[in-house]
C-alpha cells in the first residue's frame, strides 16, 4: 500500500512518517514480542528510505538480541519499532499508526512460542518461526 502515513508513541514524544508502501501486519507471538509489549506483536513494515523520524526526544533503543534493537518512548513506554541492522526495512508496531492506515493482519508467525491463555482463531496463516511472506518482503 502506498500512502504517506504517520503514527507516534501515547505520549507523542516520538513521532514519524512513512512515504512509501507498508507491509500488511504480521503477528508476531515470540516470546521476546510477549515480554516487550505483554501480549504478541502486530507489525507492518516500510523501507528505511521511506521511514523518517519527526520527534525523537523520547525514542531509546534496546538491544534484544544480537544485531536486533527495540524501540520505545522512554516517557511513556509506547513500542515502537524492531530493527535488524542488516535488513533493508524497519518493523513498526501497527498500534502505533495514526488511523485510517488501511492496513489489514495477514498471517501469524512464531505461534509455537504464543502465550497459553489465548487461542488464533482468526483463520489466518500460521507459521513455524518467520514466514516466507515476511522474509520476502525483508529482502532475504
Amino acid at each position: 500500500m502506498t500512502n504517506c502515513a504517520t503514527g507516534s508513541c501515547l505520549c507523542g514524544a516520538v513521532k514519524y512518517q512513512v512515504t512509501g508502501p507498508l507491509r500488511p501486519v504480521v503477528a508476531c507471538h515470540c516470546g521476546q514480542c510477549q515480554k516487550a509489549s505483554g501480549h504478541h506483536v502486530a507489525a507492518t513494515s516500510a523501507q528505511r528510505q521511506d521511514f523518517e523520524l519527526l520527534e525523537e526526544q523520547g525514542l531509546k533503543w534496546f538491544s534484544s538480541s544480537q544485531g536486533i534493537r527495540r524501540g520505545f518512548c522512554q516517557q511513556c513506554g509506547g513500542n515502537l519499532f524492531w530493527d535488524k541492522a542488516d535488513l533493508p526495512s524497519i518493523s513498526i508496531f501497527a498500534g502505533s499508526l495514526d488511523q485510517s492506515s488501511g492496513l489489514e493482519l495477514v498471517e501469524h508467525i512464531y505461534v509455537e512460542e504464543k502465550a497459553d491463555y489465548y487461542q488464533i482463531t482468526d483463520g489466518l496463516p500460521q507459521r513455524q518461526g518467520f514466514s516466507m511472506t515476511a522474509k520476502a518482503d525483508h529482502g532475504q
